[in-house]
């Protein structure tokens, strides 16, 4: 402790250490060079653009956060519409000084794009290299690679398109170098008249820590005449230039003057020598700190390397690879072994230089393949410690063999057979968020297919949406245009999002139209480029903007579709023949579209959902004052509902009577779609506001806490975090990498995030270090996490995160909160494996040191959200003594975190007295717990019977209960286990019907009420959503009933309609007369009968038969055509199981 930190380090200092995240690390490169410059007593500035992707989505939003430094550096950021563009502009920047008006010495500029942008970019880099950049301007080009297809649509390597077209590539080792490679590259490019390639990975581009500073201090030394001679006139840009003159100067003169750049400044160099050389690892950028890591596991130091002839070499500049150093290096070794990731680049340069060496000086040159021609460290997947650990440690074994080889050999061949075995009992995968637009935009009629593109709602294709398909970014739909001449098939959807429309999108429309194939294109205007953050689609496109475009484009029939009619109440320039209306339209309006001649425009206008909530938060967005509640009595769990909203704050709530839905009113993004389910449950609730419970006495519980032996850091320490995206899990590992670096620590943090802000899962690697070079690689290595901090336990049960942790090694603090996966959505009876996935953590963690905890639930109601969750858990784990970090520290991180600070610091505290004393404070919580408390759920069978026939008497009388108890009799004289369990859920299901007079009882019996008044509070009215049938409406388009909306007179209506079900079955039972109500009654006379079919022909060997048969009618779920269609389908699956239970019966008799 003692040092003076600010969150502004990271952009103010120009000495010392400051901690930040990789990509700060690249908005510091600009204020660096000028910062150079400036001393150099230059007056330069500089200019970025290019196009956001991952692994670099948040670099243009981490831009605009720092305007305040970069235009007071005289740095301007202008987004690109997209990658190609974005250069284009940052080309420009080298032509300032060419022409009168020039206010700078230089421009220097800045462009950034992931792998595919850097392919869309191929025509302009090679140009604009072979023009050249400007003396005191250069050009840095940022590229962001994603090797294992965490985040992108096919992994990725920029590394050969910058061999095309002649850029020479840096590549920095760990976001420790990139301001110092950063510095190195503009100054290369304005040496040697190139464009500067610059690769980041997500492995160095997602990390956090702390950064040295004196790195970026380095002298940079520009080649003499000795080192390079130029050509006459130089390398750089001109006016009136000669094109066959820019490639002669590019292939004769930059490209080595590049490399005499690299070799002054000794961009590669021996990291290791031996006096006795015999084996040689040459390696770049990201797998530096891997070969390091996978040297130090095998014992090898720098001491033992020279004892055993290996030496190693560390690559900063791949292409084009430097000659002289890489000779030096490889003269009298035997072996060399090239560790990079991908397809190989320095592997084959180095072949090529080495060809003409004499065959007996020659060494054996190994990498993709081995010297048999079998896969050695294969192209299609990033590299691991554990393969690079196994394959030197195979290298080298036939002349060295220490102890640590051997056990490094063995300990990875365990790892990874238990890895290749492992599977999760159940995964996280990422869905549209809560109240995503897409969850209603992407649906298509039936009979339909649509194609996706990139953007948020390609997770469209692994939903029910009859989505297949999808293209490179701007190429969305035309494919189709390859496709219509040759097939019966009339007429596609295409989905395409609204940044993509304006990035290169229109172009895929404008080919279509001109192809005259029939095909829709939906545009999804969300007003945010949801899928890298929420950035503003760039030139401010609007809903009337794309509507003029696609007329101007020749489109005739356009439609927009809108969550808020108000929203066009002045249609500005629309069209008047452009139909606006509401969302609901959608399959009415598709229908029509589908049955359209040529290209036609659906504009589905809806906000982001997740951009809604940030800017609600910020008060910039209308925050409708209504909620939606599930009244789960009435409530049939047949799903419609998340069929209709396609929503994860749909969320499963188990009942004595089954698994029923509730809404998760902390992740609810209004988007109300879920009420469209048919289903009477659902009540609107206006004014008032949540309830949050008021803990008195809190604040003294948690004064006085004693202080923990936290130990200390002795030469690292690893803690795994596991949550679920956009639930603020990444916040723990910020606030414990801040915290070491007040405490004088060194840290690195790898955030694991893919599509993890839309539901997935997340990962933060959070390693501490006595100093930076400990810390080789960002990664745990395999089984090497110290502490399991597990906010989400599925998660935690994910093959990633098992991967890290071991049995004798990893404690653990695990949330036992069950928190549903989006599979739940289409999946109604998903088993979510709450035991399995306790087994399969319980398995890798240590037994003497695991803790459980109900953190989401005691956060909840001890600080009213359950976001509180993960820094509950990081207070727990600390006061177990488990985060050796200090109080001050932590404390102080939270404060400069800036986030919610005086909640966080009461949320540690609770988490932390919960380690304390969790008795206590279970006793503490308990008046509290309100509709917390856990479902008392009926197990044993008497009891299930019991209560269903006590229930019976309340929905009828004494009579109804009576012949239910009759039945039950019967069955137990048979059997007293599942069988019974199973007619005493489905005949209680079948005889208690959910007709009007029932559904108005469970509004009105009180239930109802007080759980509405446990949950809000205030002055609130409800509303009713229901399809009473003498209110009955059909939807035009699907032809079923509709829903309507009632006001609070519909309770004294139920209450009235309540008290008449003595007229239930009765000859004055006007809702009995309806097809539906008589085919219920008729399930249960059939039911009777299965029940003593099924108990005549029981026996050990179709025991599981008979289950199936007996539980059968609890899958008539649901209201009128839904529960018509659950009926439909599983009475074809009970024809067929009792076709099998006679079968087997006659074949027994047979035999």
């Amino acid at each position: 402790m003692g040092i003076e930190i600010s969150l502004n380090d990271k952009y103010e200092l120009a000495e010392g250490r400051a901690y930040m995240t990789a990509i700060q690390a690249l908005v510091r490169i600009p204020l660096a060079q000028r910062w150079r410059d400036n001393a150099a007593g230059l007056n330069t500035a500089g200019f970025i653009s290019g196009y956001r992707g991952s692994p670099l989505g948040h670099y243009d939003a981490e831009l605009r956060r720092a305007q305040k430094y970069l235009r007071a550096e005289n740095i301007y950021f202008e987004e690109g519409i997209n990658e190609e563009l974005g250069a284009t502009a940052v080309w420009g920047t080298q032509q300032v000084n060419m022409y009168k008006g020039a206010k700078h010495d230089g421009v220097f500029g800045i462009w950034y794009g992931k792998g595919p942008g850097v392919d869309r970019s191929g025509d302009v880099l090679r140009h604009a290299n072979a023009a050249g950049t400007s003396p005191l301007g250069g050009v840095l080009a940022i590229a962001g690679d994603d090797h294992a297809c965490k985040s992108s649509t096919i992994p990725h390597q920029s590394d050969h398109t910058f061999y095309s077209t002649m850029l020479p590539m840096l590549y920095p080792a760990n976001m420790q170098e990139f301001v110092e490679y950063g510095l190195l590259g503009i100054a290369m490019s304005r040496y040697s008249g190139c464009w500067t390639a610059f690769k980041v990975t997500s492995d160095t581009a997602e990390s956090t820590g702390v950064v040295d500073l004196t790195r970026e201090n380095r002298k940079i030394l520009i080649p003499g005449d000795d080192d390079f001679e130029m050509p006459e006139g130089g390398v750089h840009i001109r006016p009136a230039d000669v094109w066959r003159d820019q490639d002669f100067r590019l292939q004769r003169y930059k490209l080595f003057a590049a490399l005499a750049f690299g070799k002054k400044n000794k961009l590669d160099r021996t990291v290791w020598d031996s006096t006795k050389p015999r084996f040689g690892i040459i390696t770049s950028g990201k797998t530096y700190g891997d070969v390091r890591q996978a040297l130090y596991e095998l014992g090898i130091d720098e001491a033992v390397a020279e004892r055993i002839g290996l030496r190693l070499y560390k690559v900063g500049m791949p292409w084009p690879l430097e000659p002289e150093g890489i000779r030096d290096f490889c003269e009298g070794l035997d072996e060399i072994l090239i560790v990079e990731e991908k397809r190989e680049l320095i592997e084959n340069q180095l072949k090529q230089q080495l060809f003409n060496w004499h065959a007996d000086k020659r060494p054996r040159v190994v990498g993709k393949y081995d010297e048999n021609g079998q896969w050695l460290l294969p192209p299609e997947n990033e590299l691991g410690v554990g393969l690079i650990t196994h394959v030197i440690a195979d290298r080298i074994s036939h002349f060295y063999d220490g102890e640590m080889v051997e056990y490094a050999r063995n300990y990875f061949d365990r790892r990874e057979a238990m890895q290749a075995e492992y599977q999760s009992p159940l995964l996280r995968k990422p869905y549209f968020c809560s109240g995503c637009p897409h969850n209603l935009s992407t649906k298509v009629p039936q009979g339909s297919r649509a194609t996706a593109g990139i953007g948020c709602h390609i997770m469209a294709l692994w939903m029910d949406r009859s989505t297949d398909t999808f293209t490179q970014m701007g190429g969305e739909g035309v494919p189709w245009i390859g496709q219509a001449p040759f097939t019966d098939e009339k007429h596609i959807f295409t989905n395409l999002g609204d940044g993509t429309y304006q990035h290169s999108g229109i172009l895929a429309i404008r080919a279509s139209i001109a192809a005259k194939v029939n095909i829709t294109y939906k545009i999804l205007y969300n007003d945010a480029v949801a899928m890298t953050g929420g950035q503003p689609v760039e030139g401010g496109l609007t809903v009337e903007m794309s509507a003029q475009q696609m007329r101007g484009e020749g489109v005739k029939n356009i439609w927009i579709l809108t969550e808020d009619l108000d929203r066009y109440k002045d249609r500005g320039a629309i069209a008047v023949d452009i139909p606006i209306l509401y969302r609901d339209q959608l399959e009415g309006i598709q229908i029509k579209a589908r049955e359209t001649k040529g290209c036609s425009i659906i504009i589905f206008d809806q906000t982001c959902a997740a951009e809604k909530r940030r800017r609600r938060k910020r008060g910039t967005f209308p925050d409708p004052d209504k909620r939606i509640f599930i009244n789960d009595a009435v409530c049939e769990g047949c799903g419609d509902c998340s069929v209709k909203s396609n929503c994860v704050s749909v969320e499963p709530l188990e009942t004595e009577y089954g698994r029923k839905r509730t809404i998760n009113q902390s992740s609810c993004n209004k988007d109300y779609s879920c009420v469209g389910g048919f289903c009477p449950s659902f009540v609107s609730v206006i004014g008032g506001e949540l309830k949050k419970t008021t803990v008195t006495g809190l604040d003294d519980l948690i004064n006085d806490i004693p202080m923990p032996d936290i130990g200390t850091v002795e030469t690292e320490y690893n803690i795994l975090v596991t949550g679920v995206g956009g639930t603020g899990v990444l916040t723990i590992g910020g606030i414990l990498g801040m915290a070491a670096h007040i405490d004088g620590l060194a840290s690195n943090l790898l955030d694991m995030t893919g599509l993890a802000q839309k539901g997935g899962a997340v990962l933060s690697h959070v390693r501490l270090g006595k100093d930076i070079e400990i810390l080789r690689t960002p990664h745990i290595m395999t089984g090497c996490a110290d502490l399991l901090i597990a906010c989400d336990l599925v998660v935690a049960a994910g093959p990633n995160s098992i991967a890290s942790v071991r049995s004798d090694r990893t404690k653990a603090v695990i949330n036992a909160h069950n928190s549903p996966v989006s599979a739940f959505v289409e999946n109604n009876a998903i088993d979510f494996q709450q035991e399995n996935l306790k087994r399969a953590v319980e398995a890798h963690t240590l037994d003497s040191d695991r803790h459980y905890l109900e953190a989401t639930k005691l956060a909840t109601v001890l600080l009213g959200d359950g976001i509180a969750t993960n820094v509950f858990m990081m207070g727990y784990a600390w006061q177990k003594g488990l985060i050796p970090l200090t109080y001050e520290a932590i404390i102080r991180a939270i404060e400069l975190n800036g986030v919610a600070v005086s909640a966080n610091k009461k949320t540690f505290a609770c988490g932390r007295f919960a380690a304390h004393d969790m008795a206590l404070l279970q006793d503490f919580v308990k008046p509290y717990m309100g509709g917390m408390a856990q479902n008392d759920i009926s197990v044993d069978p008497i009891d299930i019977s019991k209560k269903r026939a006590e229930m019976l008497e309340r929905y009828q009388d004494s009579a109804l209960s009576q012949k239910y108890i009759d039945l039950m009799k019967t069955v137990e004289r048979v059997d007293h286990d599942k069988i019974y369990k199973a007619v005493a859920k489905s005949y209680h299901k079948l005889l208690a019907i959910k007709d009007e007079y029932e559904v108005a009882r469970l509004y009105t019996d009180g239930t109802f009420k007080k759980k509405i008044n446990d949950q809000f509070s205030g002055n609130f009215k409800l509303k009713f959503h229901m399809a009473p049938p003498i209110f009955e409406k059909r939807d035009k388009v699907t032809g079923v009933i509709k829903k309507r909306e009632f006001g609070p007179w519909m309770l004294s209506a139920l209450k009235i309609i309540a008290n008449l079900k003595f007229l239930r079955g009765g000859m004055f039972d006007i809702f009995g007369y309806s097809a539906e109500r008589k085919m219920e009654r008729s399930l249960i006379k059939e039911y009777e009968n299965q029940v003593q079919l099924v108990l005549d022909k029981l026996n050990k060997e179709n025991y599981q038969l008979c289950l199936e048969i007996l539980e059968m009618p609890l899958s008539y779920k649901g209201y009128g055509h839904v529960k018509e269609k659950n009926i439909v389908a599983g009475k074809e699956k009970l024809d067929r199981l009792l076709r099998e239970l006679d079968m087997s019966t006659d074949l027994r008799a047979a035999s």
